[in-house]
């Protein structure tokens, strides 16, 4: 008997699906999540771009120069018209007409036309009775240097003060010419200079002389005369002290012959 193999099955027909049917599957994008800070970022506003930088010889003009106020900080000083000038006064009264100028330059505000005055001296050592005396003495009697702004008002006021004659240099028409530096130099520099006094006659006497003391401590006592000490104004004399000799310095004026 005869086996018969089985046939194969044919396969099945394709299934077909109307296109109407088949619904397409699109994935979903997830929406992105801003943070609070992104969010403040956003909403400002973009920056304004730079203007392009101008080349140096193209720089727009800066604010114009406004000068100082008058008197305020960095302001120059206004320049002074004061001067130094010579006033004739009466010879004797230059402290006395100096306190009544000044005096009389408060009663009348003059103040900014002011300067001061001066009465120029030198100081001098001078022997009175026998003792070394410094004194001041006037270096231009008669005279007053004066610091002040020429002008009509004070010109009254020098006038009008007792013991003023006329500022040296002027006249009626025509105003007094002011002093140099260097003269003023030269004034305020010797006010108050110590000069050398008046200096005594040399003594008759001279080394070797034989001398006798006429004032002081070791009055009427005699010596020998020993040195001259003429920067000094004295004399070194030899006097027998207990049965020594000690030299002594002495005044000119404090010895004499024997």
């Amino acid at each position: 008997m005869t086996d018969v193999l089985p046939t194969p099955e044919s396969p099945a027909p394709p299934v077909v699906v109307p296109a109407e049917e088949v619904v397409p599957v699109v994935a979903e994008t997830p929406e992105p999540v801003s943070s609070p800070v992104e969010e403040a970022v956003a909403e400002e506003p973009a920056p304004a771009a730079a203007p392009p930088e101008a080349p140096p010889g193209d720089l727009p003009p800066g604010p114009p120069d406004v000068p100082p106020e008058p008197g305020g900080p960095g302001a120059a000083p206004p320049p002074s018209n004061k001067h130094w000038y010579v006033v004739k006064v009466q010879s004797g009264r230059e402290d006395s007409i100096k306190e009544a100028i000044e005096r009389r330059v408060k009663i009348e505000r003059l103040e900014e036309y002011f300067g001061q005055i001066i009465i120029p001296v030198e100081r001098v050592t001078e022997m009175r009775n026998g003792k070394r005396v410094v004194k001041e003495r006037k270096l231009y009697p008669g005279y007053l240097m004066v610091e002040v702004e020429y002008n009509d008002r004070i010109l009254y006021l020098f006038r009008e003060t007792s013991g003023v004659g006329d500022f040296v240099g002027g006249s009626v028409s025509h105003p007094p010419t002011p002093m140099t530096e260097r003269e003023v130099e030269r004034m305020l520099g010797r006010q108050g200079e110590q000069v050398p006094g008046i200096k005594h006659v040399k003594p008759k006497f001279d080394k070797g002389d034989r001398v006798k003391v006429k004032d002081g401590p070791f009055q009427g006592m005699e010596g020998e005369v020993k040195e001259l000490l003429e920067a000094k104004e004295k004399v070194r004399v030899e006097l027998t002290i207990f049965g020594r000799p000690v030299p002594v310095e002495l005044e000119y004026w404090q010895v004499d012959y024997v």
